[in-house]
């Protein structure tokens, strides 16, 4: 077991088992080994007036006491009376409370950093270069004030050098370096952080930090066992003439410091940490080339240079020993040499890149913005749009964001909730691009870039960004600084840019309309659809309602399946007829998409596939003429298709088409309705509770339909006339999107028509041609036959169409 001195956050003797005796009450308080005070209960005996007086006061001075009942039933008489024996404990005063430290399990403790603090174990370079990096600007902010302390080392460096064979790590800095004092309270207290410590003096001092120190949670360091078997440290401080060497074990709950003997291994100053590997972490980062990636991925924009321990090769000139036509004479006058490529081992620098975002953004060029985006992100088109800013105030980062040039391959990617778009850095150092919604919505995952705060609340790890006030406004000024983007393309006077962008990412912006309720307004002018007037380009909304009717009151859109079938739907043609213009919606996510935005610029968007449509300007006695007209046709025609339909009506928005088949106002419409009937997870009895109510509204001004009026007068029993309705209500099924419940029923009754259009066909020709026989044909003689139009209404029962 560990002990306490070790690794514990407060040093000192231990507290469990200590009493104190409080002698005014006479209980003797103890503390347990958790800090619990237990006290123990003591007993008087009293005499019974003592205690019948203590039972009186109680009621009135129950505060004043601290009072432990226990009857007892009495075995016999006290002074000829029957009493009751009661232990009280009356005390005067409080007694006094010993505080106690808790007691840190320390061997738990470094279990639980080394397995379960991190997420990633290649981050304990990470900490370990950051933690170089703050000694060296430690030393930096001393050298201003006490310039000797560069004379040992003028070099603010960090070197990192891998040995595969050996499987050791090393990482050298030249920064302050550690004393012995130091070494305990830093290394031998876990969480303990110098960091904070330095810059809470010089807040106390009131002098200015810049904020450049990195790390202050203190448990950095010890993220080196993720993958250290035993870790060696040897420090030598600008303070102390003397380098310490402090060496701990990874299974260990212990460490030793000793004082640096071996001269080879002496330094001018700073920090050497020497990392043995484990036996199954060796292979991979042992390497050098992992360590460089490491480096570049995590530490690429610390401020001072970063040097790793790489093989290089170049050509060198060697005498050619090995060539046989050469003579002896002529190997005399004239060596020949040839070039070889050697291998060797030399120091690399990785962080050659600075961080453009830190600087002023007038100083950098397009080139320069477009060269950082590539080498970071892994492109190869230069982004459509970049805007680079910072924030200050409230909350202070930087950012510099990116819309790239082209969708990803990949569609779910641009969607997906952990994209690694956006690359979080905290002074520099990276901390994680793996975000589930915290800096950047769903919606734009497309966005890339790179965005670093100073005072940026996470957690111990660093890898996991905490919910906090902070971060919900950086959300909302990242999510703000990205609509202004995206509306600086949308603006250009090449209209080509925004289309491409509308290409790539406009189904991004649909599915913010779902989700980001906030930002409606902006949401509504990037969009752009179809209509009924501009078929080749598409709209945007603000062009949509400058070209409204005067006495147009809503948006109108038709949600279908391409584009070819809204053009030809039924339900345009009386809007089409007024020139009102209509949203084609060919997109499956388009309808869900304007269903959550529900109106624009106080426009309501109104789905013309439903029921209840309001065109404005209507003749309100010539519609209620025609609806009584055709009353009972449209009973006739609901009685004959049953549950099929919820009703059917005289139809306001069809000028040519004989019937069409709306949704009602609460449900699905067709479009919907087959969109969720071809989900893989779609669920049957759902989709009967959603599917809307479906209406049958007939055209009036339609011979079918006028001949259909007449037969439901006459022969409101004729079989024919009855197939013809649900030929009709099939038919309406189609062209109004919705699918036939039974096809082959369908497909039956289209073969009958067409046999009885061509049987009709045959028996007009066969008569035809039989009047040309029995007329006689004379020279001269004209003989006329006199055409009769015979109305619809005037049609009687022995010339019905409809009788066979």
């Amino acid at each position: 077991m560990a002990t306490a001195a070790s690794f514990a956050t407060v040093r000192g003797p231990a507290a469990a088992g200590r009493a104190s005796y409080d002698r005014s009450s006479a209980s003797p308080v103890s503390a347990s080994p958790i800090g619990n005070l237990s006290q123990k209960r003591t007993s008087f005996l009293l005499s019974q007036r003592t205690v019948l007086r203590s039972a009186a006061s109680i009621s009135g001075r129950a505060c004043e006491f601290n009072v432990f009942f226990r009857p007892k039933v009495a075995t016999g008489a006290v002074s000829g009376r029957t009493g009751v024996r009661c232990d009280a404990t009356v005390a005067e005063k409080e007694s006094p409370v010993e505080k106690y430290e808790y007691q840190a399990e320390v061997s738990r403790l470094m279990d639980l950093i080394v397995h379960s603090l991190y997420s990633h174990k290649e981050v304990f370079l990470r900490e370990l270069v950051s933690n170089a990096s703050d000694a060296l600007d430690k030393l930096r902010f001393l050298s201003v004030t006490e310039p000797t302390l560069m004379e040992p080392n003028p070099n603010m460096e960090i070197r990192i050098k891998a040995d595969r064979d050996a499987g050791v790590i090393t990482l050298i800095d030249t920064g302050i370096g550690m004393t012995r004092e130091e070494l305990v309270d830093s290394l031998g207290t876990i969480a303990q952080s110098g960091t904070a410590k330095f810059m809470k003096a010089m807040k106390e001092n009131k002098e200015n930090t810049n904020d450049n120190l990195i790390g202050q949670f203190g448990v950095g360091f010890y993220s080196a066992f993720l993958v250290a078997q035993k870790v060696v440290v040897s420090t030598k401080s600008v303070k102390s003439d003397k380098q310490y060497v402090w060496e701990a074990e990874a299974d260990s709950g212990s460490y030793t410091i000793r004082e640096e003997t071996d001269s080879e291994k002496m330094i001018p100053r700073g920090t050497v940490i020497t990392l043995y590997l484990k036996e199954d972490e060796k292979f991979e980062y042992a390497d050098p080339v992992r360590i460089e990636n490491l480096v570049k991925n995590y530490s690429q924009f610390i401020s001072f240079p970063i040097y790793t321990w790489q093989e290089k090769s170049r050509e060198v000139e060697v005498e050619d020993t090995e060539s046989e036509d050469s003579t002896e004479e002529d190997k005399l006058k004239e060596k020949k040499m040839k070039k070889i490529t050697e291998k060797y081992m030399d120091w690399e620098l990785v962080n050659e890149t600075k961080p453009i975002w830190l600087r002023n953004s007038k100083e950098v060029s397009k080139e320069d913005y477009n060269t950082f985006y590539k080498s970071t992100f892994k492109e190869f088109i230069d982004p459509q749009a970049y805007i680079h800013f910072s924030t200050e105030g409230e909350i202070e980062f930087k950012s510099l964001l990116y819309i790239p040039g082209m969708a990803p391959f990949n569609s779910e990617d641009m969607v997906s909730g952990k994209t690694k778009n956006i690359r979080l850095y905290v002074k520099r150092v990276f901390i994680s691009d793996e975000f589930d919604g915290e800096l950047f919505p769903r919606y734009l995952g497309f966005v890339k870039g790179v965005v670093d705060s100073n005072d940026l609340p996470l957690n111990v790890s660093r890898e996991i960004l905490q919910e906090s006030r902070i971060v919900r406004i950086m959300k909302k000024r990242l999510v703000r600084k990205t609509f202004d983007m995206i509306e600086e393309i949308a603006n250009r006077e090449k209209q080509e840019d925004y289309k491409q962008f509308w290409t790539s990412f406009g189904k991004n912006l649909k599915l913010g309309c779902i989700e980001d309720t906030a930002n409606h307004k902006r949401l509504g002018s990037l969009l752009r659809f179809n209509s009924s007037k501009k078929e080749e380009e598409m709209i945007s909304l603000d062009q949509y309602v400058e070209g409204m009717k005067e006495d147009q009151k809503a948006i109108y859109y038709l949600a279908a399946d391409s584009l070819k079938s809204a053009k030809s739907a039924p339900f345009l043609e009386e809007l089409v007829k007024r020139d009102m213009e209509v949203l084609f919606l060919v997109e499956p996510i388009d309808e869900v998409a304007i269903t959550n935005l529900q109106s624009y610029k106080d426009k309501k968007f109104v789905d013309i596939s439903k029921e209840d449509l309001e065109l404005g300007d209507v003749d309100e006695e010539k519609e209620k003429e025609t609806e009584k007209e055709y009353r009972l046709l449209c009973d006739w025609m609901k009685q004959n298709l049953g549950d099929k339909v919820a009703k059917v009506t005289v139809s306001k928005r069809i000028s040519s088409s004989p019937c069409v088949l709306v949704s009602g106002k609460f449900g699905w419409s067709a479009n919907m309705e087959r969109i969720m009937k071809a989900q893989t997870l779609g669920d049957n009895s759902q989709m009967e509770f959603m599917r809307g109510r479906r209406i049958l509204e007939i055209n009036p001004n339609h011979p079918i339909i006028q001949d259909l009026n007449v037969a439901c007068k006459d022969t409101p029993n004729n079989p024919r006339a009855q197939a013809m309705v649900n030929l009709l209500h099939e038919t309406a099924l189609l062209s109004s999107g919705f699918t036939p419940e039974n096809p082959a029923e369908f497909g039956a009754r289209v073969y009958e028509m067409m046999g009885l259009a061509l049987i009709g066909k045959q028996g007009g020709e066969e008569k035809a041609e039989s009047v040309e026989q029995s007329t006689p044909s004379e020279e001269g003689a004209t003989s006329e036959v006199p055409s009769e139009v015979v109305e619809a209404s005037e049609v009687i029962a022995e010339r019905d169409p409809w009788q066979s």
